[in-house]
């Protein structure tokens, strides 16, 4: 995991550094009270609070570890500023497309794989549908034939 570059916007970048800061600041405070009202009970070897406590904390110190990894070695998203109508879709681009068999737009950020949250207009650039839209311009007309079940897509515009 040390040697990977993740690929990562700067807003991402920003919202994992935040997340470390609060499982170092916050989160670990907590679970150090939630281990010494644990060990208050007495008997710790069939103390369900404690071996709860002993989890999270291992879970806590864990994500801490990958976060750090994961910020050492992240290679921020440069996004095009060119004019729409030249540019082609890349990292860091948000495209609206058209769903041909559907008729219906969705609006997409193209982020590295941590970043990624579909719900929220996140795309992992190596889902089938990222991956068919790079280097494609507004008006191309794309199949995206990796997915499970292949469907065209129009891209309407590109921000």
């Amino acid at each position: 995991m040390a040697q990977d570059k993740f690929l990562v916007t700067q807003a991402g970048l920003d919202e994992l550094k935040r997340e470390q800061e609060e499982l170092i600041h916050v989160v670990r405070k907590e679970v150090i009270r939630e281990l010494q009202e644990a060990r208050a009970q007495g008997d710790l070897s069939e103390n369900a609070d404690y071996d709860a406590a002993r989890d999270h904390q291992a879970r806590v110190e864990a994500r801490i570890r990958d976060l750090e990894a994961m910020i050492a070695n992240a290679e921020i998203i440069e996004e095009d500023k060119g004019s729409s109508s030249s540019k082609a879709v890349s990292l860091g681009s948000t495209v609206t497309i058209l769903d041909l068999s559907t008729k219906e737009e969705e609006t997409y950020t193209i982020v590295g794989s941590i970043e990624a949250d579909p719900l929220n207009g996140k795309l992992s650039n190596i889902t089938p549908l990222a991956m068919a839209l790079m280097d494609k311009k507004v008006g191309d007309t794309i199949n995206v034939s990796q997915a499970e079940m292949p469907y065209d897509v129009k891209i309407v515009s590109l921000h």
